[in-house]
């Protein structure tokens, strides 16, 4: 009887820890689509700004990408901290101000990537800057700026 008890325990005790890694894979998985959600509507807003600084004013796109980045991080950043990374079991381990600061040198490398990536795409293949951009735009976006906000600038207390 003890023994089988025992299995019966063990048992458990695995449904229980697979539950709980089911659970944080599903959690991670709807703070990366909503973190991207967050990316899209900034990235629309960026990309917007800059086709029209280029198209209206004949600014170079690499200068536009520098001001669409910086329209598109406020929105970003906003956000990011209320909604995609925001939890109401853990707190952010840094202030709002501290995350600031780490925010500015992330935007500033995300321009330049998405600057120089589409300046080098575009005399590359010869395809229209609007186009390199959005491929551009999704690298630096998922494997860039997801992996730096969620593992530092909106890092949660342990």
């Amino acid at each position: 009887m003890k023994k089988k008890t025992e299995r019966v325990n063990q048992k458990l005790r695995k449904i229980t820890k697979n539950k709980q890694k089911t659970l944080s894979w599903l959690r991670s998985a709807l703070t990366f689509s909503k973190a991207q959600i967050s990316a899209f509507v900034g990235g629309v807003i960026d990309y917007c700004t800059m086709i029209f600084l280029t198209e209206a004013f004949h600014i170079h796109y690499t200068i536009s990408i520098a001001a669409g980045g910086i329209v598109g991080a406020v929105l970003n950043f906003s956000v990011n901290r209320k909604w995609s990374f925001y939890s109401n079991d853990a707190q952010y381990e840094f202030s709002v101000l501290q995350q600031l600061g780490m925010f500015f040198p992330v935007v500033l490398g995300s321009i330049a990537l998405k600057s120089a990536g589409t300046f080098a795409l575009t005399s590359l293949s010869k395809i229209d800057y609007k186009l390199t951009r959005l491929v551009v735009d999704v690298v630096v976006s998922i494997f860039y700026n997801f992996m730096l906000q969620k593992h530092l600038i909106f890092k949660k207390r342990r």
